[in-house]
């Protein structure tokens, strides 16, 4: 799909058929606002209708905020492939409104997304063209320019994590998330390390590498690094890389580990991010840790009742072996902070409890941790990148959940009250005091993959947080 601008009248465009987004009607010629009077288009959000004889896709969109318009525009999308339509053209000003260049972009590229990798027979893609008519712009050429080009490495980018998470667990497992990481680390400015479950045990990584060790798959630890010259703040992004979670031996039901693919999903965003920030050329010198592993089970697999001693000299009771990513993200954060001097950020980024997804429902990222200050700039981000997020609060009685009699403390608690903040406690014990305020959790349990079509979003994984962050540090540019 190739999406252009023409700074063309839509009236002189041939052979396309034009989107057009409406929210009323009664600016339209008698005949058409008739025709869609009698349907009831307007009666709900993104109804289409297809005026053949003048090649117009009406949508109907009766909020027009960013996020319905990416969905109207995605249901367009939709609409014309599958009467198989090459050339479109979308006035940049809709409902009497110029929109952002990123609002359409991702409507055309997220709502185009399909995961046909398995598919014996692949479709091939309908749409060739798309001219975005720019004429009625108050914008310079040069500016919507550089607003595509971002766009699109932004929606390419989260496509790309996309892929990472739909992609099947025989044959995405640590070493090949390894070998995407060092693909990412050939764009300039990014450089990789690899490391293997030798460098874990050498550096008393117990707690990820125990998660790991049924595995076939040796776990790996990356380390993607970008640098901008002169950059003006220092990041760290930690993901959970499990490629497969089986539960381990506190096995998973039949229905619950399926779709357990998803279970990378914060350490796909994190590569996503770098691999965007590669063509973006931010100010910014970002570390993209992950925890490559695969919980499997077998007679050399880590039981409940085992007590682990992490990177940071802690020891952890294990209650449950399906309360892995913590256990992943626990040495990754030490590993974070021992190896990376003077940062002014650490996020870590997991799917990690189904009790963020009861707190908020399956379509917000649950966000924790102690800084308000940060807290409001994520919500900021939030509000312009249209990914949503919830906060939860933390508090003394919860933290007692995680006190263990054999050990510092348990990795899950009996009590299942608050578990996801009960999940990000037990994280923040693996944060230095003088780090607490630059850090945040994001559980992304919810939005990272869902069994259905979702507004602009296809069945399966979403590639979350990859524009949130992208935005985060867009306004610390500012």
């Amino acid at each position: 799909m190739n999406i252009t601008l023409n700074k063309k009248n839509t009236q002189n465009i041939q052979s396309s058929v034009e989107i057009i987004i409406l929210n009323k009607v009664k600016h339209l010629c008698k005949n058409k606002k008739e025709v869609l009077d009698n349907i009831n288009f307007l009666k709900k959000s993104f109804n289409t209708h297809f005026d053949m004889k003048n090649s117009k896709l009406y949508v109907s969109c009766l909020k027009v905020k960013d996020e319905n318009i990416k969905t109207a525009i995605s249901t367009a999308i939709k609409f014309l492939k599958n009467i198989k339509i090459e050339n479109i053209n979308i006035d940049i000003i809709q409902c009497k409104n110029e929109l952002n260049i990123q609002t359409i972009v991702e409507g055309l590229v997220l709502g185009n997304y399909e995961f046909l990798k398995y598919k014996s027979s692949q479709n091939k893609e309908n749409i060739k063209n798309i001219e975005i008519i720019t004429c009625k712009s108050e914008k310079e050429k040069t500016q919507l320019e550089s607003d595509l080009k971002k766009a699109l490495i932004i929606c390419n980018s989260v496509n790309y994590t996309k892929d990472i998470v739909n992609s099947s667990p025989e044959d995405y497992y640590p070493q090949i998330m390894a070998d995407d990481a060092q693909e990412i680390a050939k764009s300039k400015n990014i450089t990789c390390k690899i490391f293997g479950e030798d460098y874990l045990k050498d550096n008393n990584m117990n707690a990820m590498y125990s998660v790991g060790i049924a595995s076939p798959h040796e776990s790996k630890l990356i380390h993607l690094t970008y640098k901008a010259k002169n950059p003006i703040a220092k990041i760290v992004l930690v993901g959970k890389g499990v490629t497969y979670d089986t539960g381990g031996m506190s096995l998973k039901r039949g229905d619950g580990m399926v779709s357990m693919k998803c279970d990378k999903a914060g350490g796909a965003s994190v590569m996503g991010v770098i691999h965007a920030l590669g063509c973006l050329n931010l100010p910014f010198e970002v570390h993209g840790i992950v925890g490559a592993v695969e919980n499997m089970i077998g007679g050399d697999a880590y039981k409940p009742d085992d007590i682990l001693k992490a990177a940071n000299g802690k020891t952890i009771e294990v209650t449950n072996t399906d309360a892995e990513g913590r256990l992943v993200l626990a040495d990754c954060l030490h590993y974070a902070q021992k190896n990376i001097k003077d940062f002014d950020y650490i996020f870590d980024l997991a799917t990690l409890t189904g009790a963020s997804i009861g707190a908020f429902g399956g379509y917000t990222t649950a966000v924790m941790g102690y800084s308000e200050k940060l807290k409001k700039r994520i919500l900021k981000a939030s509000k312009k990148s249209g990914e949503l997020v919830g906060f939860l609060p933390f508090n003394d009685y919860l933290e007692k959940l995680l006190e263990s009699s054999v050990a510092d403390f348990v990795n899950t608690s009996p009590n299942k009250n608050g578990a996801a903040i009960t999940a990000s406690l037990f994280l923040s014990k693996f944060i230095k005091n003088k780090n607490k305020k630059k850090w945040l959790h994001f559980d992304i349990a919810g939005p990272s993959y869902r069994k259905e079509v979702w507004a602009y979003n296809s069945y399966g994984a979403t590639g979350v947080a990859v524009r949130l962050l992208i935005k985060f540090m867009e306004d610390l540019k500012k």
